[in-house]
C-alpha cells in the first residue's frame, strides 16, 4: 500500500487539475510559454481570478514562472501531467461506447 503522505499530495494535485480555467491553463502551456496577459485573455477572467489559478498550479509543481522585464511568463513545470489528460479522454471515450 501507498504511504498516505503520498495518496495526500497526489490528491492535492487532482484537486489543483480539478477546475476548467486551471485545465485551460495547462492545456495552453501544454503548446509552449505564455504570458500572464495572455492566459488572462485565454481563460476570460479578470487578472487577479487567473493569478489564484496560477498560485494554485505553482503551489502544486504543475506550473513555473519566471520574469522578462515586466513580463511574467509561465510555462510546464511537470510536462508529464498531459499524460493524465491523454488518459482521461480514453475515460470519456470508454464512456461513450
Amino acid at each position: 500500500m501507498r504511504d498516505r503522505d503520498a495518496i495526500r499530495r497526489q490528491a492535492g494535485v487532482l484537486k489543483a487539475l480539478s477546475n476548467e480555467s486551471r485545465l485551460l491553463i495547462v492545456h495552453r502551456l501544454g503548446e509552449g510559454d505564455c504570458t500572464a496577459g495572455e492566459l488572462t485573455e485565454l481563460v476570460g477572467s479578470d487578472q487577479s481570478t487567473v493569478s489564484k489559478h496560477l498560485a494554485v498550479l505553482r503551489l502544486h509543481g504543475i506550473v513555473s514562472d519566471r520574469r522578462d522585464g515586466n513580463r511574467v511568463v509561465y510555462s510546464l513545470r511537470t510536462p508529464c501531467v498531459l499524460d493524465f489528460f491523454a488518459c482521461t479522454g480514453r475515460v470519456i471515450r470508454e464512456l461513450k461506447a
